[in-house]
């Protein structure tokens, strides 16, 4: 697969992607995390969705990422959403923010891009003592003959270097990352919800994904778009997903 440049598909992603679900916050609600007052990082943020998140429930939050034309989609959706929000453009490795700064360090459905045993050594140094780390992830789930499964299948074949197709949406790797950067307390939930789509929508998320828009010429993005929309009846769609997340201490 080509070189993953998430800029390259802003306003798709901005768009398209849904963020996570509000039952993500009620789930971390037992750790305290989210609190009004807490400051929070959101790594990776992207467009910024899980930061809102944080910001609606009166957080001090700053989103960080890579991608500048994200951030700017992150700014215009935060503004529109009447949040304030600080944005700062950085890798998750090496953020270049003060010690001991942050309550709460979060990243969404991000953290496979990153070299997971420099991120979580870089947030244990960003949190303060007795601070929560937070790696949440929400994918769409491949079911014998479904939606997704016909999806990453037309992937695959505009793409074959593309190897993120047949997720079950968990991710026990990230564990071992926060044990040996030295975090305790470490534990994981997850739960399913079906996400609302229209074939537009749907076809939309797809371009914004790593294996179309992302790392595809635009020619072949657009032939992708028009096999996919083929595929799909039109009427509204209901789209299997899986929220999964662990929570650790500093």
């Amino acid at each position: 697969m080509s070189a993953v440049d998430f800029g390259r598909t802003a306003a798709d992603y901005a768009r398209h992607r849904a963020g996570f679900p509000a039952a993500l916050l009620e789930r971390l609600t037992p750790y305290r995390i989210g609190e009004a007052g807490q400051r929070v990082l959101d790594l990776g943020t992207g467009t910024g969705s899980l930061a809102r998140l944080f910001a609606t429930r009166g957080a001090d939050v700053t989103g960080l990422d890579p991608a500048e034309p994200l951030l700017e989609q992150a700014r215009r959706l935060t503004r529109e959403a009447g949040l304030s929000i600080t944005y700062v453009t950085g890798a998750a490795e090496e953020t270049g923010l003060p010690d001991a700064s942050f309550d709460v360090v979060t990243a969404g459905q991000c953290w496979h891009w990153f070299r997971g045993d420099e991120a979580a050594a870089e947030a244990r140094r960003l949190l303060r003592p007795g601070g929560r780390i937070v790696i949440a992830h929400f994918d769409w789930l491949p079911l014998p003959g479904n939606l997704v499964e016909v999806t990453e299948r037309l992937i695959r074949a505009h793409n074959p270097g593309w190897a993120l197709s047949g997720g079950t949406g968990l991710y026990p790797r990230w564990l071992t990352d926060l044990r040996t950067a030295g975090f305790s307390g470490v534990e994981t939930f997850s739960f399913d919800v079906d996400v609302p789509y229209t074939r537009e929508s749907w076809v939309g998320r797809i371009r914004a994904s790593a294996g179309v828009a992302a790392s595809l010429p635009p020619p072949a993005v657009e032939r992708f778009s028009a096999e996919l929309t083929a595929l799909i009846p039109p009427g509204d769609l209901a789209v299997p997903h899986r929220v999964w997340a662990v929570v650790a201490r500093n």
